[in-house]
């Protein structure tokens, strides 16, 4: 038999690589995950801070936003095609982050009993903290994944405009809702759990970072939460302006090409 099969079936048995040395894999994979957490909290932070932009200027703002991406500067009129690539490659991170994540999920009755059970004796916020998080990623999932299917296939309907038509008269209100409250939380979340498991942000004690920590999540929650149901909020009344059959990009194009 070919010798690193061998040291693979003993590795997956046992945990230990060649030479009675634990198996480095479960630390790369675990550096992978933080990495790619960390690439799409910061990726969904920038992206709050641009979708908001509907809530300046009546959608101008963010319909040069939305052809700064499309590179209109290069491309006359902005190429979409560039939104489609980005979103390929945020939705290629995103299963990538999901697949390594999934290792820890619970995968059976008796594992999801313990988890509970420990959760309740200790009552630490950071084992409820880890509970919602998994909740959450596992709604982001789903959610996540239409959303990111719709920019990658249809990305010349991002706009203020067309942005608003599939809010209200595509009936996407529901999800985004739904998906507002899971990504924040999630986000919000992980950038604490990465802090901790890191070391960042140290304080001079435990406590004092922890308690640095914890009031840095609750304010990114807070502010992102609180920014998303504006934004929310202003995409559904400039939906509701808008009659079912509108060509919502002619209407761009009229609206704010000045």
């Amino acid at each position: 038999m070919d010798k690193n099969l061998d040291d693979k079936i003993i590795e997956s048995y046992t945990g230990l690589a060649k030479d009675n040395r634990a198996s480095r894999m479960p630390a790369v994979l675990d550096y992978l995950q933080s990495a790619t957490g960390l690439f799409l909290a910061l990726f969904m932070i920038a992206h709050m801070f641009f979708v908001s932009t509907i809530l300046i200027g009546d959608g101008y703002v963010m319909y040069r936003v939305t052809k700064m991406f499309e590179l209109d500067f290069i491309f006359e009129g902005g190429c979409p095609l560039v939104v489609s690539v980005i979103a390929f490659v945020v939705f290629a991170i995103f299963i990538l982050h999901a697949f390594l994540a999934m290792r820890k999920f619970p995968i059976n009755y008796r594992q999801f009993l313990r988890f509970k059970t420990h959760k309740n004796m200790l009552r630490h916020g950071d084992t409820t903290y880890w509970g919602l998080q998994a909740c959450t990623g596992f709604a982001l999932f789903f959610l996540g994944s239409v959303h990111l299917y719709i920019m990658m296939t249809q990305p010349q309907t991002i706009g203020p405009v067309g942005s608003s038509f599939r809010f209200v008269h595509q009936h996407f209100w529901l999800l985004y809702i739904v998906l507002l409250f899971a990504v924040e939380l999630h986000g919000s979340i992980g950038l604490y759990r990465l802090a901790v498991k890191w070391g960042w942000f140290e304080a001079k004690t435990p406590q004092q970072t922890l308690k640095r920590l914890r009031g840095f999540k609750w304010f990114l929650s807070v502010f992102f939460i609180a920014l998303g149901l504006l934004t929310y909020a202003a995409y559904v009344k400039k939906g509701l302006s808008l009659d079912s059959n509108t060509d919502y990009m002619h209407y761009e194009y009229t609206e704010y090409k000045k």
